[in-house]
């Protein structure tokens, strides 16, 4: 008896001090603070489950292990910690299933060890710790997390990885947005000028207007500059990680811009800062991209609407399906005439990828593309997007051998692709007539550093190759790209459109903001600031917002950390005409053609109103309208059904839709009232009927401040 007791004891204390374990086999004793973290958080852990009710351990030790394992790999891939804001993709089961569909651990041992400690916690429980050794557990665990507190302070510098345990980032970034007093948006015109007007002050580099017709953004999936080798040295990095050759060598006679800003994580938000000139989100509330299906206006200002309305056609085509975070709608929305995802491709994938069609297959289908716009010898603008380098990658078990990681396996692939498909450009005379932009939607990081989460990528192919400089100076970032094509082209460039021209030389620095790795970075005047989201902010002189921290990095003791949220405030809610009302909307009279029985909620959804934020003391209207164009003899089924967390939520009364025969219309409209905050809300409709085809006339989500 004692040895099984025994056993479990072991078991438990070893799932606890593995993360600390892990830790040390990294990263040795570099790290003091974050096995601070560690250990504590382990010691609270050991404490509370010793506590609990023996057959309460197993389902905690399994939740801690499953935790531990989950940081471990978000962070092999982006480089950051865990947030609860992460909960609402880890609970869509079409985005978890992409991402773990031929997944392959990056600390296999670690999560193994991890998960097999848990399991072994079961076997004959040990009893439950009295009060006294409960109180000495906690005891414990207080100084261990009170020393990291502090050591944390005077450290926070250093990237957020380096000094917590992932569930202890996790659970104080909560806490710290829930308790975090509102300092309240400055007004826009309050902002500085860096960050709310274009810059057109500098010299440029093109006489006249480009000698290019054509215009192609060549997005890369998660590519950062430190993946080039010229770019890595212009910015003084030395490291022997992996270099795209390929890709070097087929743009050597483009124009290289190493100091490039991303200013955010997620696809969505980066195609959105590219295509539209503004800063995307500097937080993890709901995308702008979506904010523009209320606001046509903006929506009319991107670049794509733009070019069409010179006469350009529009097109955009991406690797993966176009349903995730509605970029079907997004992309429409801002001017794409012909909008194409992973179902456009004809060739198929050598092996299988979740995500959608792998780099060969799309560069393959892109040139072709590309072939087929040439031979209507009108101008086109098209941009591409990449899903190769999206975990869980899409390269073979037997590549991946041949690297450190699937990751950068997967980034070799890349460099193999898109050097092959700039060449066959080349070759078939589209650079001659082609403005080129080889760009990334966001980085996916390095453990080099933090501050690489916020290095994108920035080279440009022009006619005009001799008046371009190799190497271009200054900062920049994907807020950028559509002023320059734009500036380029010689065409107007709208009111609301930020950013400076790549085509142009300035002397005078620019403001510059990212918000990656849990850090809000601003560069002003010559000085950088980094704040992290539980309120620790430091500022040194820095000519640039990338690059290792400043010499004289010090802890901000002037309140400009209030500021400067304050600024990120003002900027995510630029798009709102009323701060205090928001219209989303998500149909614009689409025809859907129904299954004949519902086989996926998540699969057969018809609109992607997914993931919302609603305030607190705000009140939600949800009107929703659709008429039956074709239906069998018993008529069509829809529902409307409502989800928070993914969870199927059934505290908001309403009728849903009745059968509808062919011609007849349906309409769903309510409201409910928010006492507090909700996160992660989303409208699911699905409907069946054999045959059946449907229009959505109108899916409209109001969201009031403070209105009953």
């Amino acid at each position: 008896m004692k040895k099984i007791d025994h056993v479990s004891s072991v078991a438990l204390i070893a799932a606890c001090c593995l993360p600390a374990v892990g830790r040390l086999w990294e990263n040795g004793l570099s790290e003091p603070v974050g096995l601070f973290s560690d250990v504590g958080v382990g010691v609270l852990f050991f404490a509370l489950a010793r506590s609990c009710p023996p057959w309460l351990r197993l389902p905690l030790a399994l939740i801690w292990a499953l935790f531990q394992a989950a940081a471990v790999e978000l962070f092999a891939a982006l480089q950051r910690l865990p947030t609860w804001h992460d909960l609402r993709y880890l609970a869509d089961p079409d985005f978890v299933s992409a991402s773990i569909d031929g997944f392959r651990l990056s600390s296999p041992w670690l999560v193994g060890l991890l998960v097999a400690a848990a399991l072994l916690v079961a076997v004959k429980p040990a009893r439950r710790w009295g009060n006294r050794a409960l109180a000495l557990g906690l005891a414990m665990a207080f100084c261990l997390l009170l020393e990291q507190g502090m050591a944390s302070r005077q450290n926070d510098e250093q990237p957020v990885a380096a000094r917590y345990n992932g569930l202890h980032w996790f659970v104080e970034d909560a806490l710290t947005e829930a308790l975090r007093e509102e300092t309240g948006p400055i007004t826009e015109d309050a902002l500085p000028a860096g960050l709310r007007q274009l810059d057109l002050e500098g010299r440029t580099l093109v006489a006249g207007k480009g000698q290019a017709k054509n215009v192609l953004i060549v997005v890369l999936e998660g590519i950062t500059g430190l993946y080039h080798p010229e770019m890595r040295r212009a910015m003084g990095v030395e490291t022997d990680e992996l270099v795209m050759d390929n890709l070097a060598a087929s743009t050597a006679d483009g124009m290289l811009v190493p100091d490039f800003t991303v200013h955010s994580h997620q696809t969505i938000r980066g195609l959105y800062s590219m295509l539209c000139g503004d800063y995307s989100k500097l937080s993890y509330e709901t995308p702008k991209a979506f904010e523009l299906l209320q606001n046509a206006s903006r929506a009319g200002e991107c670049l794509p609407a733009q070019m069409a309305a010179g006469g350009w056609s529009t097109h955009f085509l991406q690797a993966s399906g176009l349903q995730f975070m509605a970029k079907d709608k997004v992309m429409e929305s801002i001017g794409f005439q012909k909008v194409h995802g992973s179902g456009w491709f004809t060739e198929a994938n050598p092996f299988p990828f979740e995500w959608g069609v792998i780099d060969e297959v799309f560069f393959n289908g892109a040139r072709q593309y590309i072939n087929n716009l040439r031979k209507k010898r009108a101008p086109w603008m098209l941009t591409l997007l990449t899903v190769g380098t999206h975990q869980p990658y899409g390269v073979t078990d037997e590549a991946a051998e041949r690297y450190s990681s699937r990751k950068i396996a997967s980034v070799a692939e890349l460099d193999r692709v898109v050097g092959r498909f700039i060449d066959g450009l080349r070759r078939d005379g589209v650079l001659k007539d082609t403005l080129v932009i080889v760009t990334s939607d966001e980085s996916h990081g390095s453990d080099l550093a933090d501050w690489i989460s916020s290095w994108g990528l920035g080279i440009v192919l022009a006619p005009e190759k001799q008046q371009l400089p190799r190497i271009k100076v200054g900062g920049y970032g994907l807020v950028d790209l559509t002023a320059s094509v734009l500036d380029y082209l010689g065409l107007a460039i709208p009111p609301s459109v930020i950013g400076r021209s790549l085509f142009r030389d300035y002397d005078q620095s620019r403001d510059m903001v990212s918000f990656t790795a849990s850090k809000l970075r601003w560069l002003t005047g010559g000085k950088r600031f980094e704040c992290t989201d539980n309120g620790g902010c430091r500022g040194g002189r820095a000519a640039s917002i990338l690059g290792d921290p400043p010499a004289d990095f010090r802890r901000d003791n002037k309140s400009e950390g209030s500021r400067i949220f304050a600024i990120a405030q003002t900027l995510d809610n630029k798009l709102l005409a009323h701060p205090n009302s928001k219209v989303l909307q998500f149909a614009k009279g689409e025809v859907r053609k129904l299954p004949e029985k519902i086989g996926s909620e998540w699969s057969e959804n018809l609109v992607g109103a997914q993931y919302l934020d609603f305030p607190a003391e705000s009140t939600v209207h949800v009107s929703v309208r659709v008429k039956a164009v074709k239906a069998p003899s018993r008529g069509i089924n829809l529902n409307l059904l409502i989800k928070e967390w993914n969870e199927d939520s059934h505290d908001i009364p309403f009728d849903n839709f009745p059968v509808l025969h062919a011609g007849q219309e349906g309409k769903v409209e309510f409201s409910f009232y928010n006492p507090k905050p909700r996160q992660s809300f989303s409208f699911f409709l699905v409907g069946e009927g054999k045959n059946g085809l449907v229009k959505l006339e109108d899916f409209t989500v109001t969201i009031d401040r403070n209105r009953i």
